[in-house]
């Protein structure tokens, strides 16, 4: 059960990261019927005051880091990352993570996670400014630059400044369910899932593209996810020919138009199971895969869990009818 939250400040801790688990773990939201967190500002000399990013004010923290040794959550927001780590902080995260506490870091935060030996093995992810450095210092480490968050159970990493919301309220969802999620979020006016999941306060997104050929295409593809589509009609709905409209999409969007299509349907897919009551088929139907067989083929290899599954987790609504396939006749 997630319930005690500590947040670890170093000097030059950025100031937004640090206010996004403040704002989400820090706020008495129980008059709403919300679990309220137990939340601790801690640091290596309680007491003193640190000097964020932002010039002008100074952060105290309240709490030292024994506090961590009760946490069931160990938050890291950004901060330099340039010198040296004070030990003392490296030592006790270190600790709270063997522990048995979930660590989770906002933006350049997962440097500290790194020092303290967390990425050794396991993939994660940073600001994309920060990717190449991270790389760079952590080689055992797969770092991802393209992702919000990633979830590596009791490690997990977003990348900058707004990821940290996505990946707090990820982190919530899937301790305390979606309602709390999502009730949090509206307190927030954020969307409790940037990938589409929340569509009454999202549409799923659009890969940033600067070709004017292709933006059209793109938005195209993604209204008419229930049909199918071939690289070939895609490239003349493009005005190009076949080879140059594949390069041309590699290079805007770093991937290919079959990933991308069924990275756009499985988005739509986690929508429909945690919003409606629609059947397997009648979901594999509305979000373009050709039966119910394929979907559950495509979403357990990219969500790692069945279909089923994530309905029950995540779903807001009571289904009439659970995602079963009609029997034989």
């Amino acid at each position: 059960m997630l319930s005690k939250v500590a947040v670890v400040l170093s000097e030059q801790t950025a100031m937004f990261e640090f206010g996004v688990l403040c704002e989400v773990f820090g706020l008495d939201r129980s008059s709403d019927g919300l679990p309220r967190f137990d939340f601790w500002v801690c640091g290596a000399d309680p007491g003193k005051p640190l000097q964020p990013m932002t010039p002008g004010i100074t952060l105290t923290p309240e709490y030292g880091l024994d506090q961590l040794d009760e946490a069931d959550l160990v938050t890291i927001p950004a901060a330099a990352y340039g010198a040296e780590f004070d030990p003392r902080v490296v030592a006790a995260v270190r600790t709270a993570f063997d522990r048995g506490a979930t660590v989770l870091t906002v933006c350049s935060g997962a440097f500290l996670a790194g020092a303290a030996g967390l990425l050794d093995g396991r993939k994660c992810t940073t600001h994309w400014r920060h990717v190449a450095e991270l790389a760079a210092r952590h080689p055992n480490a797969t770092v991802d630059p393209d992702v919000l968050f990633v979830d590596e159970g009791n490690l997990i990493t977003s990348a900058g400044t707004a990821a940290g919301i996505d990946a707090c309220l990820h982190l919530v969802r899937r301790e305390l369910g979606s309602g709390v999620a999502n009730a949090i979020a509206r307190r927030m006016v954020v969307p409790p899932q940037r990938d589409g999941g929340q569509r009454q306060f999202i549409e799923r997104p659009i890969v940033a593209c600067t070709s004017d050929s292709l933006i059209p295409t793109l938005e195209w593809m993604n209204e008419h996810l229930d049909l199918p589509h071939t690289v070939e009609d895609l490239a003349a709905r493009s005005n190009m020919s076949t080879r140059t409209f594949a390069r041309r999409f590699a290079a805007e969007t770093g991937t290919t138009p079959v990933k991308w299509l069924t990275n756009q349907r499985i988005l739509l897919t986690k929508h429909l199971l945690e919003d409606t009551d629609l059947g397997l088929e009648q979901v594999a139907t509305r979000s373009g895969f050709s039966s119910g067989a394929l979907l559950r083929h495509h979403f357990q290899r990219h969500v790692g869990i069945a279909p089923i599954e994530y309905r029950r987790r995540f779903g807001t609504q009571e289904p009439a009818q659970q995602l079963t396939t009609p029997p034989l006749t």
